[in-house]
Parts: structure tokens; C-alpha cells; sequence
């Protein structure tokens, strides 16, 4: 096989490698869908503001609508103590949480319902449209009988929406009306309500204060003592009582010594059985004899160590053995320590042991001792506490029969006031003047003409990422990873190749843009690598007429005008085209030789490498044709004497291009890859679609095909695009030039 050279700017990364993600649009690139869609968003737009405007004549014409709006003033929900001048402040919070309340009461089933039974709202014209149906009216009353708190006033909005403005204001009316009156009935049933239990419970009190009386004169008789409440600033203790407190707060202090001792027991056991060395331990291991004789063996081991290892060296039989020795005496030092460490701890744990018993024992007998004083001065408070607990009594049924008395007298009051429900009515609804605001052209028009910009803006940005070809270089650098080494304009952008065979635009028109991209192709792949790198090229794409063939032949012209020599191969059995590019001509060139040798002629042994290759009429530049269609192309492709064609030309031309059948299409291309120095790949700018492309890489990246680059043919410049203005200043920088050879 020809030994490859590695190539500059791409190493494919196999089947498995990891693609980049796509780049996100550029602000340019925006603007320039936005100016190639301009007709598009424009049309939609003036669309929207015709479909708004009509919508809005239509809904005001055939759907009228009028609201019509009145308050009702709900005052603080407390109760005001009609005694007090003052009258109490109330949290704003706690004034709107009321109000909404009452908002909700207003929009309940209960309350609609009693607003279609009315008769005078049955009799109306938005009744008649329900079809006199409760089921319909209540549905709608729900949706457009609106009741909302304000946030800061001490009002609530009722507003009702219908198509007549007279029945607006009406049933917004009937409603407040009734609420209104049906919350003051219900406030002073409430209140009257209240009243009667009053009376009830005042009865009750009454006698709960007689039977009090008379649980205090029992107390008296039971226990023989007359001075059993205690009198206001005189204070005087017991002597059980003094002894009591003394011995409950000796309890108390060796109790918290016991708690005291037994969280250090805890500490003290974990002590016993973990390695964390005290104080204490410290200096027990520090005055034992056997850790002293212990650390001077080691001293002693250590400087005869060192003086061994200047004598000896490191692996000396005595040096191992001092060292052994060594570490048998730090491994004595570490047992020893730990058994010290264990007997130090284990000492002290059960000092702390016996000191815990003996408090215990103590708290014992302070407990004992409280429980005797307790039990005498218990017998003491018995008598004061039946007392007082039949006084507290007496004194809670009093002032509850005062409270109760007071409250009687307040609701008496109340039940008279007007304000008692809470919430009064401030007028009657007005008919409105005006339709609502959904029905005003400030809202239609405006509102058409932005949602008819959004939405082509949308259909732009749609149409866009709809198109999935490979168009400009960017397509190519977002979903490829292969280096862009040539853009080859659309022939149509280009005047001066008009009437030229687009196989020989760098032969035939020199000056034009093409010819210019394609000599600017020639440079990028002569400068992506050594020249050896792409000695044997390989021209491919993934579909047909894609263009390869005529990037193959421009390419090679472009190298023969520096003066290279170059061979064209065609491998594309199938449907051959060089052929008919570079007829056949005769030595005198007057009439066409007729013999069929070709690269399938090479490759069946029918000739030698030589004899197929003939000249094409260009100076350096010579072709082998295709020849005569074999019935196993691809294995010829693939076999040693196609390796063998390469390796003998690339001995006696400076570049070897091949052009093969479509990669997508059939297995020919794959074979030949693998042969080449390097591959370039065709996409058309017109006809290869993202998903192609990025197949027919990941199909030579699996064969290992050392992808130099790629070309995209047929680059049609747009508006907003880069190209649109690289060709007109092409052209002006062009113009000087040409003018003075025509």
C-alpha cells in the first residue's frame, strides 16, 4: 500500500469521535435571515394590522360589551365598643382579608342563584338570551359578575359585563341591593342569637358563684381554721417549709455532681479503650525504667547504625541486622507504652468508679430525708390549698358575671346600630358610557400588527432552519468538522463564465471569480500540508452531480498553470465523464483515435500503467480514462495493481488526482481512499443536505481516509451574506485589469 503522510489542520477521529456541537447564531447572521425574509415580515405584518383592525370593527359592531361598576363599603371586622369614644385601629391586612371575604360571599352559588330568581333580572333581555335557562344565566354570572377587593380603600368593586349597558347597571344594582340587605338581616339574627345564650350563661354563673360561697364555709368548718387567706404583704414561713427548700437544694447540687460524674465516667471509659494519650499517661511512660533502658538501647542501635553505614554501606549484612534490631526495640517501646497507656487509664476510671458509688449513696439519703419533710409539710398546705382553690373560684365566677353583664349591655346597643352588618351600599351603578376596553382599536390594531411581526419572524427563522443544505461556509463549520478549503461561487453570480464550459472555467476564464476560488483552493491545499501529503489526491462526493468531477479538472488545470505535472484519473466506472472533457484526438489532431484502454484496462492486466494514460490537449496535464465498465469494480479499486498505478505515477508527476464514482452511492470511492495520499471532499451548496455530508465524512473517517479538507460548490450569495459583497468588490477590483485587455 503507498505510505501516507500525515496531513496538516484535520485527523479524523474514527467512527466514535465525539462532533462538535453546532455554534449558535451570530448577530449578522440574524440580520441577514431578517433581510432575506424583509417581503415575508412585512406582508405579515401589514396582514396583522388588516386582521386586527377587521376583528376589532367586527367584535364592536356584532359583540358589543358594557360594564358597569358600583362600591359597597365594608367597615373593619371587629366588633367597636359602642362605650368607647376611640374608635380601635385595625391592620390593614387583616381589613383586606375581610373585604375579600366579603368579595367571595358576593360571587357564591348561594348568592347568584338568589340573584336570577329576582324578577326584575328574569324579566331582562341578557335573560331572554340565556334562553331563560338558570343553568346558563348562573354560568355566566360566574364569568362576568365580577366582585374585587381594593387593596387600600374599604371598598369593594361589583361590575357586571353584558351587551346593553342599561341591563348592566341593572342587575349590578339588584345584586348589591340584595347582599346588602340579606348581610344585615343575617348580622342581627347573629347578634340576637348572641344575646339569648347571654342570658342563659349570666344564670348559670349566678349559681356557680352561690355554690362557690358556700364551698369556702365548708373549708372553714372541716379544717377548724378561720385565717386561711393569705393577706396582702405579709409574708411568713415554716419551719417544714425552710427544711424542705434546704434539703431540696442539697438534692439538687449532688444530683448535678452525679450527672457530673457520670457524663466523665463515659469520657473516662472511652478513654479506656481508645489510643489518645494525657497527660498523666505521658509522664508514667516517661518515668518507667524499661522505657528509659528501652530509649537508650535505641540511641545506642541508631549511632551504631550510622557509623556501620559509613563503613560498610547500605546493604551490608550487619547494616540489615543493626536495622532489624532497631525495629525490634521501637516495637518493644510501643508495647510497652500501650500497656502503661491501658494500666494508667484503667487506674483512673476506677477512681472515678468508687467516687461515683459514694455520691449516689448520699443522694440516697437526701432523698430520704426530703421525702419525711415533704409528707409533714404536705399535711400543712392541704387545708390552704382546698381554700384557695374554692377562692379562685368565687373570684373567676365574679368577674365572669361582670363580663357577661357588660357584654349584654354592648350587644343591646348593637343590634340597634345601623352599621351592625358590616358592610353598607354607596350608590347605585351608573349605565356606562363607554364600551370596555377589549372592544377599543387602540388595542385590536396595535395588538394584530405585533402578533403578525412576531409571527413572521417566527416563519423566517422557520423557513431557515427548515432548509437543511450545506449553502455558506458556516453551515460547514457548524455541523462538519473538516477544514473549508475552497468556496466555489454559483455560475449564475458570475458574469465572465457565461457561455464557458464550467469544466474549463480556470482554462478558459481566467479572471473570473471561479477561477479565482478555485486557484485560491489550489494555495489552502498546498499550504494544509508538505507537498507529499497530497501528492495522490482523491476527489469525492456523496451523491451525484454534486460536482466533483469539475473540482477534480479545475483543480488539476489550477496546478498545471504553476507550471506541475498532474494526471487525472477517472475511477468512476459507471458513469465516466473525463472522456468527454478531453476527447480523444489524433496525433495530427483531425480525427479521434478509438481504442478503449483505460484505468479498468490497468487494472484487468489488458495493458501496462503507461499505456493507458494519454495527453488531454494541456500542457502537463495528462489523463487516464475510465475505460470499459468491469463487472467487479470495486475490487479492482481496491486491489494491488490500482495501489501499484499510484505508486509508479506518483514517481513521474508532481500530483495525481483521482475521480471517483459518489461515496453514498457506491463502495468504489471507499476502496480508493485508502490508497491516497489525501481525500477532498465535494459538497453542492444546491443539492448536499447536512445529514449527507456528515455521513459521507463519518464513512471515510471509518475507513481511515486521511481527509485533507472539503470544497463547497455552488455558493449562491444572499442577502445580509458575505459573498454578495466579496463578489461585487471582486468584480470593481477586477475592472482596471480587464479594461485595458479587451
Amino acid at each position: 500500500m503507498v505510505e501516507k503522510k500525515p496531513t496538516v489542520g484535520y485527523k479524523p477521529a474514527g467512527p466514535a469521535g465525539p462532533r462538535q456541537p453546532a455554534a449558535a447564531l451570530t448577530a449578522k447572521e440574524v440580520f441577514g435571515i431578517l433581510r432575506r425574509h424583509v417581503l415575508l415580515i412585512v406582508a405579515l405584518t401589514i396582514g396583522g394590522l388588516v386582521v386586527g383592525g377587521l376583528s376589532w370593527y367586527l367584535t364592536r359592531k356584532f359583540s358589543p360589551k358594557y360594564t358597569a361598576q358600583t362600591l359597597i363599603e365594608v367597615l373593619p371586622p371587629i366588633e367597636t365598643d359602642p362605650m368607647d369614644i376611640v374608635a380601635a385601629q385595625v391592620q390593614k391586612d387583616i381589613q383586606y382579608g375581610h373585604r375579600v371575604s366579603v368579595a367571595t360571599r358576593l360571587k357564591e352559588q348561594r348568592t347568584l342563584q338568589e340573584l336570577i330568581r329576582n324578577d326584575t333580572v328574569r324579566a331582562t333581555n341578557w335573560f331572554g338570551r340565556r334562553d331563560k335557562d338558570t343553568r346558563k344565566a348562573f354560568k355566566y354570572l360566574n364569568k362576568h359578575l365580577n366582585a374585587q377587593a381594593h387593596r387600600d380603600a374599604e371598598y369593594v368593586v361589583v361590575s357586571m359585563t353584558c351587551r346593553q349597558a342599561d341591563e348592566a347597571a341593572l342587575i349590578v344594582n339588584e345584586m348589591t341591593h340584595a347582599f346588602v340587605a340579606a348581610q344585615g338581616g343575617r348580622k342581627r339574627q347573629e347578634l340576637g342569637d348572641r344575646l339569648a345564650k347571654l342570658d342563659d350563661r349570666r344564670t348559670r354563673v349566678e349559681d356557680d358563684l352561690i355554690a362557690a360561697n358556700n364551698a369556702l364555709d365548708e373549708v372553714r368548718k372541716r379544717w377548724e381554721i378561720t385565717d386561711l387567706e393569705r393577706t396582702p404583704g405579709r409574708y411568713w414561713r415554716h419551719t417544714y417549709e425552710i427544711t424542705l427548700d434546704d434539703l431540696v437544694l442539697q438534692e439538687n447540687e449532688l444530683l448535678l455532681a452525679v450527672r457530673q460524674s457520670q457524663a466523665n465516667m463515659k469520657n473516662l471509659d472511652r478513654l479506656a479503650t481508645e489510643e489518645p494519650v494525657g497527660v498523666q499517661i505521658k509522664h508514667a511512660v516517661e518515668r518507667d525504667q524499661v522505657m528509659l533502658a528501652l530509649a537508650n538501647q535505641l540511641a545506642l542501635q541508631e549511632a551504631q547504625l550510622a557509623g556501620r553505614l559509613a563503613k560498610f554501606g547500605d546493604n551490608h549484612r550487619v547494616v540489615r541486622q543493626t536495622r532489624e534490631l532497631i525495629e525490634q526495640i521501637k516495637a518493644e517501646r510501643e508495647i510497652r507504652r500501650a500497656d502503661i497507656a491501658d494500666q494508667t487509664r484503667q487506674a483512673i476510671l476506677k477512681n472515678a468508679q468508687d467516687g461515683l458509688i459514694v455520691m449516689r449513696q448520699r443522694l440516697e439519703e437526701l432523698q430520704n430525708l426530703r421525702e419525711g419533710a415533704a409528707a409533714k409539710k404536705q399535711q400543712l398546705d392541704l387545708a390552704r390549698v382546698q381554700y384557695e382553690k374554692r377562692v379562685k373560684i368565687r373570684d373567676e365566677r365574679i368577674l365572669v358575671l361582670d363580663l357577661i353583664k357588660a357584654q349584654i349591655e354592648k350587644l343591646r346597643i348593637m343590634v340597634e346600630e345601623p352599621e351592625a352588618a358590616k358592610v353598607m351600599l354607596v350608590g347605585d351603578a351608573p349605565e356606562p358610557l363607554e364600551m370596555v376596553a377589549s372592544r377599543q382599536w387602540w388595542l385590536w390594531c396595535p395588538g394584530g400588527t405585533v402578533l403578525g411581526f412576531l409571527i413572521s419572524i417566527g416563519l423566517a427563522f422557520l423557513l431557515e432552519m427548515a432548509n437543511d443544505l450545506l449553502r455558506t461556509p458556516r453551515d460547514v463549520t457548524r455541523f462538519l468538522r473538516v477544514p473549508l478549503l475552497g468556496v466555489i461561487p454559483d455560475a449564475a453570480e458570475d458574469k465572465q463564465v457565461r457561455g464557458v464550459e464550467l469544466y474549463h472555467a480556470v482554462r478558459q476564464a481566467p479572471y473570473s471569480i471561479i477561477s479565482e476560488s478555485y486557484r485560491r483552493c489550489r494555495t489552502n491545499l498546498e499550504l494544509s500540508g508538505s507537498v507529499e501529503s497530497s501528492q495522490a489526491l482523491l476527489v469525492v462526493s456523496g451523491d451525484a452531480g454534486d460536482g466533483k468531477t469539475s473540482v477534480a479538472v479545475n483543480l488539476a488545470t489550477a496546478f498545471v498553470a504553476k507550471e506541475k505535472k498532474v494526471l487525472l484519473i477517472d475511477a468512476n466506472f459507471r458513469q465516466p465523464s473525463l472522456q468527454t472533457i478531453f476527447p480523444k484526438m489524433a496525433a495530427n489532431n483531425l480525427e479521434t483515435e478509438h481504442f478503449n484502454f483505460g484505468l479498468s484496462s490497468v487494472l484487468t492486466n489488458q495493458c501496462s500503467y503507461r499505456d493507458a494514460v494519454r495527453p488531454t490537449g494541456v500542457e502537463g496535464l495528462d489523463v487516464i480514462d475510465a475505460g470499459p465498465l468491469p463487472s467487479n469494480p470495486a475490487e479492482l479499486l481496491a486491489g494491488p495493481r490500482m495501489e501499484e498505478l499510484i505508486k509508479e505515477h506518483r514517481r513521474n508527476y508532481d500530483h495525481v488526482i483521482v475521480d471517483s464514482a459518489p461515496l453514498l452511492l457506491v463502495s468504489d470511492a471507499k476502496a480508493v481512499a485508502r490508497l491516497v495520499d489525501a481525500t477532498l471532499v465535494v459538497f453542492n451548496a444546491a443539492a448536499t443536505r447536512r445529514g449527507a455530508a456528515q455521513r459521507t465524512v463519518r464513512e471515510l473517517e471509518e475507513v481511515g481516509a486521511t481527509i485533507v479538507g472539503c470544497v463547497l460548490l455552488g455558493v449562491r450569495a444572499m442577502k445580509g451574506g458575505y459573498f454578495q459583497e466579496q463578489y461585487k468588490s471582486y468584480q470593481k477590483y477586477q475592472k482596471p485589469q480587464l479594461a485595458p485587455a479587451t
